[in-house]
Order: C-alpha cells, then sequence, then structure tokens
C-alpha cells in the first residue's frame, strides 16, 4: 500500500523537516514542492493502520510541521 502525504510546513523549516522524513522508517521518497503544500513523502507500508501509525507518531510530531493531508493510492 502506497500514501501520499502533503505537508504544510512553517516559514524556515523546510531543510530540517525534509531531513527528518529522509530518515523515517517506511518513507520511500521526499520532496519539496511549489503550491499549497511544502513537501510531499511517500509511504509504503502493508496496511492503511500502520501508515496512519507512522503519520501520528512520526510525521505530524516533527518540529515545524504545520498540517498535512495524506492521499491514498490504489492500483486501477
Amino acid at each position: 500500500m502506497k500514501a501520499y502525504i502533503l505537508i504544510t510546513i512553517e516559514t524556515g523549516e523546510l531543510k530540517k523537516v525534509i531531513r527528518h522524513l529522509k530518515r523515517i522508517e517506511g518513507i520511500i521518497e521526499t520532496n519539496m514542492t511549489f503550491g499549497p503544500y511544502d513537501a510531499v513523502a511517500v509511504v509504503e507500508s502493508d496496511s492503511v493502520s500502520h501508515i496512519g501509525q507512522i503519520m501520528a507518531d512520526e510525521i505530524q510530531p516533527i518540529p515545524g510541521v504545520r498540517n498535512t493531508l495524506t492521499c491514498l493510492a490504489i492500483d486501477y
């Protein structure tokens, strides 16, 4: 299962947050973006509940993270 996590980051904290995201197990890709979100993290996991756990325990507590939006990817 894959999810795209769109992240809004406080001004001046982008580089720190990106470095932190790259160290989290389960995140396979992290990019800075332009637009309403500042970064996107691609997460791979065996279950939706594990993606939720990564969000709640690893991503949202990062200093500088303001807001997240999780988009689950499905194969069609």
